[in-house]
């Protein structure tokens, strides 16, 4: 059994509105530096499979047809275990 720790964000150059709210939010509440801030999600998926390159395909396919939108979104993952 593995586990793919997925992690997906907005491709550059979309607009990300909650991550505007986020950054306002933090400056409003006095944090200094703040420039920019960009959300995403963070997933866990466990695999009933031993071998990485098949876990690998099967994590991608998922990413693809299911998890990310990839018009707008990029998406990265690592296998552990």
């Amino acid at each position: 059994m593995v586990r793919a720790n997925i992690k997906i964000t907005l491709k550059a150059g979309v607009l990300d509105p909650q991550g505007k709210a986020i950054e306002h939010a933090l400056k409003s509440l006095g944090f200094k530096g703040v420039n920019e801030v960009r959300q995403g999600k963070y997933i866990e998926v466990e695999l009933a499979e031993s071998d990485e390159s098949l876990a690998r395909e099967q994590v991608d396919r998922i990413c693809r047809e299911l998890l990310a939108n990839a018009v707008i979104e990029k998406y990265a993952y690592e296998i552990v275990g």
